[in-house]
């Protein structure tokens, strides 16, 4: 995993380590927000930029201190539909776009959602509410040029595809019929564009609780947005995020263990 790791250039400055835009978080889930963010910026990120829904700004504000937090149109705690426009611009400059952490799902997050894989010049991580949007607009993944990673856990998987007995071939299929990098969260990850497989196999139960594929979405968009091969860099992801699970679980046993202990103990693999 180190080895696919960029090097951080000596006269690099944080514009050359990924630009990275969240869409991520809705009244009463701040904390999805919060994990998806440190994620990125701990997986090496230059600039991470977090758009949330204006009545949520002042919490994630007070919570966040290294990236750019700013509000958007807000509708019941949700995204309203004018924060589609509002963000057009920002797109332009951007790495990697990670949108669905505890988005919700409304009719302005579906039009946030729409925008983004229409007009994002850069890959997307479709992630949690996002993947739930997908379930009867399945038509958005179409024509799209660059890469859509999506990434859901089986009960998401099954609201956007067939999920049999053999884990591997119904993500195969997914990621065939969509022309998207499938990551099909559980007991062996399993990491796919329809042609490459990749399975983790770092990870444990103690992850298993609220949060953590928050960390890892956030994770994932910061390597993609370093420049790293879109597949690959999933594969990356899934490998640190459970590797810092299991360091945690020996540690402090998996009962206890919580996201926010991942991320703390994230730089010790990324020496």
């Amino acid at each position: 995993v180190l080895s696919i790791l960029p090097d951080r250039d000596p006269y690099g400055h944080k514009g050359n380590f990924g630009k990275i835009l969240l869409l991520c978080g809705s009244r009463g889930f701040t904390g999805a927000a919060y994990l998806a963010a440190m994620g990125a910026l701990r997986c090496g990120a230059g600039l991470v930029f977090l758009g949330v829904p204006e009545s949520v700004y002042g919490i994630e504000a007070v919570k966040l201190n290294e990236p750019v937090v700013f509000p958007l149109p807000d509708e019941n705690g949700m995204y309203h539909a004018d924060a589609a426009e509002s963000l057009r611009n920002r797109l332009k400059d951007m790495d990697a776009v990670l949108i669905g952490c505890g988005m919700g799902k409304s009719a302005g997050t579906l039009a946030v959602l729409e925008m983004v894989l229409k007009e994002a010049r850069c890959p997307v991580i479709v992630d949690a509410d996002g993947i739930n949007l997908l379930q009867d607009h399945m038509y958005l993944l179409r024509g799209r040029s660059y890469p859509t990673i999506l990434t859901p856990h089986e009960g998401e998987f099954r609201r956007i595809g067939s999920l049999g007995k053999d884990r591997i071939g119904s993500a195969v299929s997914l990621a065939s019929q969509t022309g998207t990098i499938v990551l099909l969260k559980g007991h062996r990850t399993c990491i796919t564009d329809g042609d490459t497989c990749y399975i983790n196999t770092t990870g444990n139960p103690g992850m298993a609780t609220g949060g953590s594929g928050d960390l890892l979405a956030g994770m994932i968009a910061a390597l993609v947005g370093q420049g790293i091969p879109s597949l690959e860099a999933v594969a990356c992801g899934a490998w640190l995020h459970g590797a810092a699970g299991d360091i945690c679980a020996e540690e402090m046993g998996q009962y206890a263990m919580l996201p926010t202990d991942m991320l703390k103990v994230l730089p010790r693999l990324l020496k």
